[in-house]
């Protein structure tokens, strides 16, 4: 019956004993407008809910219509909707609301600060605890009436703060105080990661042109020697720039230079 996702009204208790007292809608259709459960609305009905509660006029608040009602009245099954909604209850801008009973623990709390986190500015701990400038200039200047009976507490645990809010300020207030040295050794720290990335690369680059000039050499030596075998075991002569060419220029150029005693022993042998 109820309309899904439509708002409920301001006050759903003291509506609902409203509509009880003042109209013949059905308790299924009052507990579907209000957002109370069928049994709340028997309880305001019977007069055996443990609060009792000042009727409020959707009427007059705007919430509901005299044709809606009479609607609702004429068809059981029909589901009441809200003219106009509510309007939110917003907190405006201004220093944090503190309940009167945590009051008294402010000095406490802004003494731990003081204490703790020296850079922690005073408008930060103004906004975080909801006190004036002066009440933190006086306990920091140890002139605060009071001055005797104040203890450093931890604001979290008085009830003042959450961590999470405590972490943030103090966290904020850490990176702008160092926040030119934290630059500049971020900056010294990549620039000399940076060159060692670098040099390990060419490192590794001459690493392995050295072992591919290295590898080609023994592959070169070995089909030299085994044309060699083959020419011995068939009688045949074999000339050595057959079997063991010239390096081409990009080789010559990277070092990959022949072995000079490998032709010299075979012309030995020749002669």
């Amino acid at each position: 019956m109820a309309t899904k996702d439509q708002p409920k009204p301001l006050m759903p208790h003291a509506t609902a004993t409203w509509l009880v007292d003042h109209t013949g809608l059905s308790f299924e259709q009052i507990a579907a407008f209000c957002g109370l459960h069928i049994l709340e609305v028997q309880a305001m009905a019977d007069d055996l809910a443990g609060s009792k509660y000042t009727g409020r006029d959707p009427v007059h608040a705007g919430e509901l219509t005299l044709e809606e009602i009479e609607k609702g009245q004429e068809d059981p099954e029909y589901a009441l909707k809200m003219h106009k909604a509510p309007v939110e209850v917003t907190r405006t801008k201004g220093p944090r609301y503190t309940p009167v009973s945590k009051r008294q623990d402010k000095p406490d709390g802004i003494a731990w600060i003081l204490r703790n986190h020296p850079e922690v500015s005073d408008a930060q701990i103004s906004k975080l605890i909801g006190t004036t400038r002066n009440t933190i200039g006086a306990i920091r200047e140890r002139s605060h009436w009071n001055i005797q009976n104040i203890q450093p507490k931890d604001p979290v645990t008085l009830g003042l703060c959450s961590q999470r809010e405590l972490d943030a300020v103090v966290a904020k207030a850490a990176k702008r105080a160092g926040l030119v040295e934290e630059v500049e050794s971020t900056g010294e720290e990549t620039r000399s990661e940076k060159d060692k990335l670098i040099e390990e690369l060419r490192a590794e680059r001459e690493a392995n042109a050295k072992a591919a000039a290295q590898a080609a050499q023994e592959a070169e030596a070995e089909a030299w020697l085994a044309a060699k075998r083959e020419a011995e075991e068939s009688g045949a002569p074999i000339e050595p720039s057959e079997a063991f060419p010239e390096p081409a220029p990009e080789a010559q150029t990277a070092g990959e230079t022949p072995p000079v005693d490998v032709p010299a022993e075979e012309g030995e042998e020749a002669e």
